[in-house]
């Protein structure tokens, strides 16, 4: 993995596996994650840069659609992989309460 993996990039990691095979598109995914657009966007630049999803735009005539167009985002085969595996290793060190795992040596550590 070619980035660090950030809360928020797990947030749209699980969004994208809910639905490994389907098309999903930014506002859609903002709300899934409860992320901003301006913290969204830059993950899914990143993402598709490393080649774990692509996207592309959707074909609509914007005018007779009464919408703008959507870009929608979608996980490559090796990306579902990558990004399941990534979340599992992110869940270790997550205890069930949300809380760091403690490590030996660390304050306060058992």
């Amino acid at each position: 993995m070619g980035f660090r993996m950030t809360l928020q990039t797990a947030h749209v990691l699980r969004v994208l596996l809910d639905d490994p095979l389907g098309e999903h598109y930014g506002l859609e995914m903002s709300k899934a994650a409860r992320l901003p657009g301006g913290t969204l966007y830059p993950i899914l630049a990143r993402l598709e840069r490393e080649g774990w999803v692509t996207s592309d735009w959707e074909e609509l005539d914007e005018h007779k659609a009464g919408r703008r167009r959507r870009r929608y985002y979608r996980l490559t085969p090796d990306g579902a992989v990558w990004a399941a595996q990534a979340l599992a290793a992110t869940e270790k060190q997550i205890s069930p309460r949300g809380i760091p795992a403690r490590r030996p040596g660390l304050a306060g550590a058992q």
